[in-house]
């Protein structure tokens, strides 16, 4: 396993820089690396690594929102708190319509089973697009109008809306019964994630503050209640459900609130450490893509999704609508919202493994959508917003 992560840090980093000196993001080198090293070429990740490769992931998702949480300023948030909760929702839900009409024509699946495929391509990638927005947040573009915020919180709670629908829509297919039960997870996933998030940033901040911890202890024990969350989420399988990743986001914006400086200092540690999982999630990612299940559809798959894109511009359109960004400002929310990565790499081969009908075509569907989608989405953001978005250092 320490010989595996080894190949992927050094050959993941090695290739990301090779690509960023070509001016593309290095995210396309990491995955790159991936598929290089994983089982589609030479298999240099030997089984016990790809084996934990989804808790891994879960790992850089978590430090990716917590640095989410400690950039967020109140104020910020206010300017943006209409459109970012329609982002939450309206692009995904339009994409997954979108894919109830096309799919079944496309592919020759049934509308359930096109549904499921949309829950699982809607989801944007915070491991691309909040990383991004935090970078751009600390340059200065777009900060008058709060637009990184607003993408930021929006693609952040993207994610745990179309889950909670794909759980539900799972169960429908495997049992022939939809547990309406089950989607009271979502309203309390979100009320008790922000609620624990805000509650123990705050107690953290005051300990950290009272016993004058300072190096790297706050940054530990940040990072810990960070994986007890995660703990909480996994023993809470009924209806009452608990978020995860929007804890430990609210976590952090509650620690920025009572001492800024601390939160500062935490954040510096979090930066550090982001460096290291974001070459190890992407590296994952491409190793866990199939080529073979790519050749035969392919082509009428990247077709899908590219139609799919409009259905989620419409509804990243619809979500501003009324607010006080200018046709550039929108277009570089549209882009912003267009990679997907994390999620689809996670989920997408669930339905295979459940033995669901149109399982490998949702599989192959899913992997399209991440090599297409994660370097578009990167390379727009990075090669637009300093056109698309005012500099307001």
């Amino acid at each position: 396993m320490l010989l595996s992560l080894g190949f992927i840090i050094i050959v993941g980093y090695l290739l990301g820089r090779l690509l960023s000196a070509m001016n593309l993001p290095s995210l396309i080198g990491y995955i790159i690396a991936g598929l290089i090293m994983g089982p589609s070429f030479f298999n240099l990740i030997d089984q016990s690594t790809l084996d934990i490769s989804s808790d891994l992931r879960r790992i850089a998702l978590m430090i990716i929102l917590l640095r989410a949480g400690l950039n967020i300023d109140l104020q910020d948030l206010k300017k943006v708190g209409r459109p970012a909760i329609l982002m939450s929702f309206l692009p995904a839900t339009l994409e997954i319509i979108g894919t109830i009409i096309l799919a079944p024509i496309f592919f020759g699946m049934s509308y359930l089973s096109a549904a499921i495929l949309g829950t699982i391509i809607a989801a944007t990638s915070p491991a691309v697009v909040v990383a991004r927005m935090l970078d751009l947040m600390g340059k200065g573009y777009g900060k008058k109008k709060g637009v990184p915020q607003m993408i930021l919180a929006g693609s952040s709670m993207d994610d745990i809306f179309v889950i909670i629908i794909f759980t539900a829509l799972t169960a429908l297919a495997q049992t022939g019964e939809f547990h309406w039960l089950s989607m009271l997870s979502m309203p309390t996933s979100i009320i008790l994630g922000i609620a624990g998030g805000l509650l123990v940033g705050w107690l953290l901040s005051l300990a950290i503050e009272k016993y004058q911890l300072s190096g790297g202890y706050p940054v530990i024990l940040t990072f810990g209640m960070a994986m007890l969350f995660d703990g909480i989420e996994k023993a809470m399988t009924g209806p009452i459900g608990f978020s995860a990743l929007l804890a430990v986001m609210a976590m952090g914006f509650m620690m920025l609130r009572v001492n800024p400086v601390q939160a500062k200092s935490v954040q510096v540690g979090f930066n550090n450490l982001w460096q290291v999982f974001e070459i190890i999630l992407f590296v994952l990612v491409g190793a866990s893509m199939s080529i073979e299940s790519v050749k035969d559809s392919g082509i009428i798959a990247v077709v899908l999704i590219v139609l799919l894109l409009v259905f989620r511009g419409l509804g990243v359109l619809l979500s501003v609508l009324g607010t006080q960004l200018n046709k550039e400002e929108k277009a570089f929310t549209i882009f912003a919202y267009i990679p997907k990565a994390t999620v689809q790499a996670a989920i997408g081969a669930v339905p295979l493994t459940m033995g669901l009908p149109s399982g490998q075509i949702i599989l192959t569907i899913s992997v399209v959508a991440i090599l297409v989608t994660a370097p578009l989405g990167a390379v727009l953001i990075d090669q637009t917003h300093n056109r698309l978005l005012r500099d307001d250092r």
